[in-house]
């Protein structure tokens, strides 16, 4: 697979995903939202270091240069 995210997407899906990580963490979020945010903070935290977004492949969207 193409890597199509930039150093600016990659930051701030990884601090997304320390946000909500940290919300779920200290009880902030917490039940059925709290869970799926935490999944989704998962999902930004993998894509990021992968450097891959599945949701742009089909649009053929790249944030790198």
């Amino acid at each position: 697979m193409k890597k199509n995210m930039g150093n600016t997407d990659r930051v701030i899906r990884a601090i997304a995903a320390v946000v909500l990580a940290v919300l779920y963490f200290t009880g902030t979020i917490t039940g059925t939202l709290g869970i799926v945010l935490l999944v989704i903070a998962g999902i930004l935290l993998a894509t990021s270091v992968v450097s891959i977004c599945p949701l742009y492949m089909p649009f053929n969207f790249s944030t790198r240069k």
